[in-house]
């Protein structure tokens, strides 16, 4: 018998001025807009884009300027405007494994509010499946550059604000 050892989810919400349609769009079909370009997979490569298909199945990947791809999520349920669950193929190494086995998974919602505003939660969470890395992946996901501050990024644009800079290595 295999002993799964827990690793407690990464968990960050985040009160939006705009409706959940609006929280919706701009973090599946504007994807592009928020997640910062420092954000990828390989140092020697310039991002000139990110991807996230809205579909089940569909891949989540940047492009970087030689037109070269790395898919590093897949979409495993979206119900427009409420919910987008996808799956997380980046390793605590900072690779990609596309093994749903090494996989963990990323459940974001958006639940209205009074007033037209929304509850933005995402939970990252199956990270004890990403095995030895599962301890370092954990903590860059909920560090200062991890989802408290993807999020935080795409509430800047759901309210028509530019996203945030990256904080500054201490």
């Amino acid at each position: 018998m295999t002993e799964t050892t827990t690793i407690a989810p990464v968990v960050r919400t985040i009160e939006v001025a705009a409706p959940p349609a609006t929280c919706f769009r701009v973090f599946v079909e504007e994807f592009d807009t928020w997640w910062p370009t420092e954000h990828h997979i390989g140092e020697d490569r310039t991002i000139s884009e990110f991807r996230l298909e809205p579909f089940a199945g569909g891949r989540i990947y940047d492009v970087d300027t030689a037109g070269g791809e790395c898919q590093w999520g897949t979409v495993l349920a979206i119900d427009p405007p409420s919910r987008l669950l996808f799956a997380w193929h980046i390793q605590g190494d900072w690779t990609v494994d596309l093994d749903p086995a090494q996989q963990s998974e990323v459940e974001v919602t958006f639940s209205p509010l009074d007033d037209g505003r929304t509850l933005v939660r995402l939970a990252h969470d199956q990270l004890h499946r990403h095995g030895a890395g599962a301890a370092g992946l954990r903590e860059g996901i909920s560090g200062d550059g991890g989802w408290g501050f993807l999020i935080t990024r795409a509430a800047d644009v759901a309210e028509g604000r530019p996203p945030r800079p990256l904080p500054t290595p201490a």
